[in-house]
């Protein structure tokens, strides 16, 4: 590796508005360099700065936040000075030298354009290149990153390719002017884990092939051992640690940084006892020969497009039944119809015994306020035009669980029972930070007084330490309000640490089922060992090894 020092940060402040107005420092005297070929990792949890620091070089600061002080360096450009020569300077770097990577591709793609137009607009916008050299770049890019159909896949619209696929299309769209410096924004964290695999190993091949130096941020330690050489530990805008990738995984000095390893560690959060009484429980949801799916039915009623087929599952009272699957399994569709969202074409749903209707529309609204979904993505359900306070208040009011004088005491109730304060009512969710906001969205179905809460990837787009907490606080509700749940995830860990039974879905049928402690204990299906193999360990090398022992 280069010793030419490509990016070099020092005393880097950034300071945000705060809710009086006056200025609160956000990134505090932050100083670190990358040579040119190295990938720095920035990790800690949500609010530690990570992103904030890495768009700053990009000369960005996010809507409401300053960069106040220090310098930022990359390839020579001084990127903070505001001299016009600079300006043209920081044009010329912004999409060209530093490209950016996102966290949610299918958020930065338009839907309405073909990829390949899409790729190839920056550097054709540019004038770096003619539109038939863009296009022929563009497919030997995609080539590099192991995308299906490297030829013709620009042609599709972006609906019409897997998230994982999505989120190489959009580092092929960063490599295409041959940037100094990529920027990856939690690239996987919402990717399944065989897809994640996938998608680590096609940027890992990207960056060795075309000699990148990039930043990449996570606040999971497992996903950066895998692409790393050096690691930033990061808390409040600090830096609490630093260092060579295997000096902080093998011999962390922080405690903090000791703290972020523990939370990534998987542990079981239920007891024997737990399991003992969950032998024992009746069924609460029974679920036989469900098919159901998308599009114009059929003279037999089944679907255009069948997504679950002939699922048979019981989830028993009291208990939390697991879900796992990658992307494109049915796990959200299976959701969608126990809500009462989707109806299945075919199949019998029964819960606490009787017959289960189809939608809301045949649901009265007793059986609407016992079934309760929670989304992946709170920012996405909760109203930001109103505050908590409020927002809490609407299932207490439409399900009449309290006399109206004694909503704000069953608001702060609520609050209390997901660990957050009563003065979190008087905010609204843009005020609040990624877990808080994923708490509230379990309080507001928690004031529904349900007897099965649905939750539908809660804790993927979460930090370790956040999505540990949020865990733990599933398993202290279950206990204290006897709740049921159905926990549908990507990540087979997580649902190994709160879960009694696991089913596993693959293509929309389910191909294995167990409890808990036979999953790891007894052989499973070949679909489920690859789920197994697939979870990275917190170690250099391990993506190497399983590449290896693919190819064996």
């Amino acid at each position: 590796m280069s010793t030419e020092r490509l990016v070099q940060v020092s005393n880097l402040q950034v300071v945000a508005c705060g809710e009086d107005g006056n200025e609160v420092p956000i990134v505090k005297d932050v100083s670190f360099s990358i040579q040119r070929g190295e990938v720095l990792a920035l990790i800690g949890e949500s609010g530690s700065g990570k992103t904030t620091i890495a768009l700053t070089l990009l000369g960005y600061a996010r809507r409401g936040c300053r960069i106040a002080g220090g310098h930022v360096g990359v390839g020579g450009t001084d990127v903070l000075t505001a001299s016009p020569a600079a300006l043209r300077d920081l044009r010329d770097l912004r999409g060209r030298r530093v490209a950016y990577v996102a966290q949610s591709a299918s958020a930065s793609f338009n839907p309405a354009l073909r990829i390949i137009d899409q790729v190839i607009e920056g550097v054709c916008v540019r004038r770096l290149m003619s539109r038939k050299d863009a296009r022929t770049k563009a497919v030997r890019l995609f080539r590099a990153l192991a995308l299906p159909s490297p030829d013709t896949i620009g042609e599709r619209y972006p609906h019409q390719v897997s998230g994982g696929q999505l989120q190489r299309l959009m580092a092929a769209m960063a490599l295409m002017s041959d940037p100094e410096v990529v920027v990856f924004d939690e690239p996987t964290t919402a990717l399944d884990v065989t897809t994640q695999i996938e998608v680590l190993r096609a940027f890992k091949r990207a960056i060795e092939e075309f000699h990148i130096s990039a930043v990449y941020v996570s606040h999971d330690l497992a996903v950066v051992a895998q692409i790393a050489d050096h690691v930033m530990v990061l808390r409040n805008g600090e830096i609490q640690e630093e260092g060579a990738l295997e000096q902080i995984i093998e011999a962390p000095a922080h405690p903090y940084t000791r703290s972020l390893m523990a939370a990534a560690e998987p542990s079981c959060r239920l007891t024997e006892a737990d399991a003992d009484q969950a032998l024992k429980q009746p069924p609460l949801l029974e679920i036989s020969d469900l098919v159901a799916g998308y599009g114009e039915h059929d003279r037999a009623g089944m679907p255009a497009v069948r997504v679950l087929d002939d699922i048979n599952l019981t989830l028993r009272r009291g208990t939390t039944l697991g879900v796992i699957g990658e992307s494109g399994s049915g796990k959200s569709t299976l959701a969608y119809v126990i809500a009462g969202l989707l109806a299945p074409a075919k199949g019998d749903i029964r819960f606490v015994g009787k017959p289960l209707p189809g939608t809301h529309a045949k649901r009265d609204r007793d059986l609407y306020r016992r079934i309760q979904l929670v989304f992946q993505s709170a920012d996405k359900v909760l109203n930001p035009a109103q505050d908590v306070g409020t927002i809490l208040a609407r299932p207490l009011r439409l399900f009449e669980r309290c006399a109206p004088n004694e909503v704000p005491a069953r608001i702060a109730r609520l609050l209390d029972l997901v660990k957050l304060p009563a003065s979190i009512a008087r905010r609204r969710p843009a005020e609040l930070s990624g877990g808080q906001k994923q708490r509230v969205n379990l309080a507001r179905a928690l004031a529904a007084d349900p007897e099965l809460i649905i939750c539908d990837e809660v804790t993927s787009a979460l930090d370790s330490v956040v999505g540990a907490a949020i865990l733990d606080l599933l398993v202290e509700l279950r206990h204290e309000l006897n709740m049921s749940y159905l926990f549908i995830s990507h990540d087979l860990s997580t649902v190994r640490s709160i879960c009694d039974d696991i089913v596993v879905l693959f293509k929309g049928q389910k191909v294995d089922a167990c409890n808990r402690s036979a999953l790891f204990s007894q052989p499973r299906h070949p679909y489920t060992s690859l789920l197994i193999d697939s979870v990275p360990e917190m170690r250099a090398n391990w993506l190497e090894e399983t590449t290896l022992r693919a190819k064996a």
